[in-house]
């Protein structure tokens, strides 16, 4: 059995043989009638839940307040939190799930959703009791369901994009582009163009390539995806090929930064990429990010459409993703009150006001049709631009099976060896697949 995923150094063999030995037996021993970890219950009726996340001050703070506000509707219902920073936050929950000791509500990240839930590690929420889904939008909800069941309730709408800096198209003299219309050819002479007039001073787009996600955008623009329904890699060498010959060809032009910048905005925390420094024109971001990349920049950045291949919007792969994802332990001792504790996190009012768009855009429609007039400007940007896409969207991708949460590492390698010449594109995608097709393999 494969250790579960981490984002940061992996811990030392025997630990991870112990933590993968002891989550099988833990998984084996679950039933139906739930399990032994979670939070504990008292003589008296009152239940503990324990709740972890990742985040920001400015998260905890709020994700308090609503647990301070849940609390006091449900006083027989005790809500414990656990959080920290996103580095650490995987191999905690990997430790506290193989240790039988898994929090009832876990805030849960696309990349992991199926490593844990394909394990047994989380309960199908389509089968809790007292948890509404009703004012989800249908593909809202399908971002967290596979082989028939809901593993993943949406926190926040999100779709890829290209965030601009109008401010630097105005110091190049560069037109804002109709982003309903344009192809990656506007798109790269447009941003040639801009770097160009900035001489130096700044480029007209980030490298992509440096995520999972704009691969699979542009394998869902030809036909393709990153992974498919059934856990396979969807992508053709054909399509991996092409993305990196097409990213050479916006090198070529000077479209982008040097291969030295890009590979160390793959690195950098997000308030010191180039976008957010004000070096870059646009770059390939999940609109989530808008409000913090505008605070971090002092200029009031712009949400683009995706070119497409053939200048349409609605083809241009969009869909809406999870921003993240509220999930609950498939031993919770007390998964009635964990979906209730759920379904205030996503269809009460109160804590609606508290988060507004703080995980994204509210994926209920009445609760985000309340919060919108109370957003701040960036935030009310992102959520305008997410109706405004909603015509235009195709169904979603599937979640990555068991062994894709690595391809963002693997690609944002591949991506580099090509942009520094060490890699032809062909070379390159052929590595890409068979280094995919191993993970899934393990």
């Amino acid at each position: 059995m494969r250790s579960l995923p981490r984002l940061t150094a992996p811990p030392p063999k025997r630990v991870r043989a112990l933590a993968a030995a002891v989550l099988a037996t833990a998984l084996l021993a679950t039933s139906a009638c739930g399990g032994d970890s979670g939070g504990g219950g008292s003589a008296d009726g009152e239940v503990t839940l324990r709740f972890n996340w990742w985040g920001s001050d400015t998260r905890h703070k709020l994700t308090q307040q609503v647990i301070d506000s849940f609390q006091q509707e449900n006083p027989n219902i005790k809500v414990k939190g656990e959080f920290g920073e996103w580095a650490g936050y995987w191999d905690k929950l990997a430790t506290t799930v193989a240790a039988n000791d898994a929090p009832d509500v876990i805030q849960m990240d696309e990349k992991y959703l199926r490593e844990y839930a394909d394990r047994g590690a989380l309960l199908d929420l389509k089968k809790a009791e007292g948890l509404n889904t009703g004012k989800f939008e249908p593909d809202t909800l399908a971002a967290g369901e596979f082989d028939g069941g809901l593993y993943g309730l949406n926190a926040g709408i999100n779709a890829f994009t290209i965030v601009a800096n109008p401010a630097l198209f105005k110091a190049a003299g560069v037109a804002m582009p109709d982003d309903t219309t344009w192809t990656w050819d506007d798109y790269g002479r447009i941003a040639a163009e801009i770097s160009q007039k900035l001489n130096g001073k700044g480029w007209g787009t980030a490298a992509y390539g440096t995520n999972d996600a704009s691969l699979n955008m542009w394998a869902r623009q030809h036909g393709e995806s990153l992974f498919t329904e059934d856990g396979k890699l969807g992508v053709s060498k054909e399509k991996v090929s092409s993305f990196w010959t097409q990213l050479l060809k916006f090198q070529a032009a000077k479209a982008t930064p040097p291969a030295e910048a890009v590979a160390q905005d793959i690195s950098a925390p997000l308030d010191q990429t180039g976008i957010a420094t004000g070096k870059l024109a646009m770059s390939y971001n999940w609109s989530n990010q808008l409000n913090a990349l505008s605070k971090a920049s002092g200029q009031q950045l712009k949400l683009l459409r995706l070119p497409s291949v053939t200048g349409k919007a609605s083809e241009n792969g969009a869909y809406y993703k999870g921003s993240m994802f509220w999930s609950v332990s498939a031993r919770s001792k007390h998964p009635k009150e964990a979906a209730k504790f759920l379904d205030y996190l996503a269809n009460s009012p109160a804590a609606g006001t508290v988060l507004l768009a703080e995980r994204g855009v509210p994926p209920n429609t009445e609760i985000r049709a309340a919060v919108t007039p109370k957003l701040q400007p960036a935030d009310a940007a992102s959520a305008a631009f997410i109706q405004a896409i909603s015509q235009e969207l195709g169904k979603p991708s599937p979640a990555p099976p068991v062994g894709g949460g690595q391809v963002e590492k693997i690609i944002q390698r591949y991506t580099t060896e090509v942009l520094f010449g060490r890699l032809k594109p062909d070379d390159a995608a052929q590595k890409f697949i068979d280094e995919i097709n191993g993970e899934l393999a393990k």
